[in-house]
């Protein structure tokens, strides 16, 4: 993308437009699932109650997400499918916007364990090829734009700016693809995330957050305890990570076995068995993890181990049977849980030491994951505190080489 002072001022008009625009698209994808969310599961439970509500929903919503399927074809696309094709193909197809939108929100609102990232990359990328295709402009810088776009994104859904520059840049030095030029490169990604957050942040104030995000966790300051302590955490992130790409290939080729809609229906059934035996498990993880941040003192250490490696499997099952989304979100909270649990067999009824030993398992866990440290660094400062960058980064750089 080479900019002139010709073009300059078109192409910071276009990088406002290009946040705005993508923002405003999140802010009320996200606002539409959150009232969705409440009429299903807190509204309608009230006007008919029904034995096995959770068991009967979800079962019925993914028998419902697989006619979809059927219909329309295998959507979302998860965020590496959307990248393969525009390598491939130059381009993404923008012109199905509506499945593409009802196909990123029935898995959310039915309680799926998924995150809205995949979703939501495919529909800013179809609107980013949609203005290369109709504005003169873009026209010639379709792909570039697509980039800007999942920055945008991914920095609005995770609350850090540079978590979607990071995923974006390595993503293109891993594929060996040209990258925009360093001159030009923290001009556009600046502005267009910093109009894209000002856009987010006023549709917030005026009318309320589709999303609360995730917590923070308090300042904490590490003890010798928890420094002894450091390997056996990254070990169990490094175990929660393992589990994952294991559970993630087993259901993979469980789900092969299985006819459309009929995998589907049992992908709901098995959501709605685990979220009926435990809640929390449900949905993607931002509330449930603001609940647990108050409450673990309740649950017993090894129950909270247990939710991880359910939470794991339970998303592998979401997304290898249909009802997809991200990872990324329901990861963290596993992370988080198993943290607890770790720390909460160590130090037994003491609430000391667990934002260390979540921060550490949760990038252990990612960075096993991922295989990227510092896109993982970033992205955890959405809830962790950034004295813990040296930690953080530590544990993410040591998971992504044993796991």
């Amino acid at each position: 993308m080479k900019v002139t002072s010709k073009n300059q001022l078109y192409l910071s008009g276009f990088c406002i437009l290009v946040g705005a625009f993508a923002s405003a698209i999140i802010w009320l994808f996200l606002k539409t699932v959150s009232i969705g969310t409440s009429l299903l599961w807190e509204w309608l439970p009230q006007k008919a109650p029904l034995p096995f509500y959770t068991i009967f929903i979800c079962t019925a919503g993914g028998a419902l997400i697989g006619v979809f399927r059927k219909k329309f074809g295998d959507y979302p696309e998860e965020l590496s499918a959307v990248l393969g094709k525009v390598r491939k193909e130059k381009h993404y197809e923008y012109r199905r916007m509506p499945v593409l939108l009802a196909a990123a929100f029935l898995p959310l609102v039915i309680g799926s364990s998924v995150g809205p990232e995949a979703g939501l990359t495919g529909i800013i990328i179809g609107l980013c090829y949609w203005a290369g295709d109709n504005l003169k402009f873009a026209k010639h810088n379709a792909r570039e734009y697509s980039e800007i776009g999942i920055a945008v994104t991914l920095s609005l859904l995770f609350h850090s700016p540079l978590f979607g520059i990071f995923a974006v840049e390595e993503e293109n030095k891993e594929k060996e693809l040209p990258v925009l030029p360093k001159t030009s490169k923290i001009f556009v990604y600046g502005l267009t995330i910093a109009s894209g957050f000002g856009v987010y942040l006023l549709l917030s104030d005026l009318f309320g957050a589709g999303m609360s995000g995730f917590p923070s966790f308090p300042e904490q300051k590490p003890e010798r305890a928890d420094y002894l302590l450091l390997l056996p955490y990254i070990l169990g992130g490094c175990v929660l990570a393992k589990f994952y790409q294991l559970s993630h290939h087993g259901c993979e080729k469980l789900a092969q076995k299985f006819q459309p809609l009929c995998k589907e229906t049992l992908g709901g059934l098995c959501l709605g068995v685990a979220g009926f035996a435990a809640p929390a498990v449900l949905f993607s993880g931002e509330e449930q993890m603001g609940e647990l941040m108050t409450s673990y003192l309740e649950y017993m250490p090894a129950l909270l181990l247990g939710m991880a490696f359910l939470k794991i499997l339970l998303t592998n099952i979401c997304i290898q049977s249909g009802l997809k989304g991200g990872h990324f979100f329901p990861v963290i909270f596993a992370g988080v849980c198993f943290g607890y649990g770790i720390a909460g067999l160590v130090f037994p009824g003491s609430g000391g030491h667990v934002v260390f030993a979540a921060a550490v398992v949760t990038a252990a866990l990612l960075g096993g994951i991922m295989k990227k440290p510092l896109a993982v660094t970033m992205v955890l400062f959405l809830c962790f505190p950034v004295k813990m960058f040296v930690w953080i980064f530590l544990s993410a750089a040591i998971g992504s080489k044993i796991c």
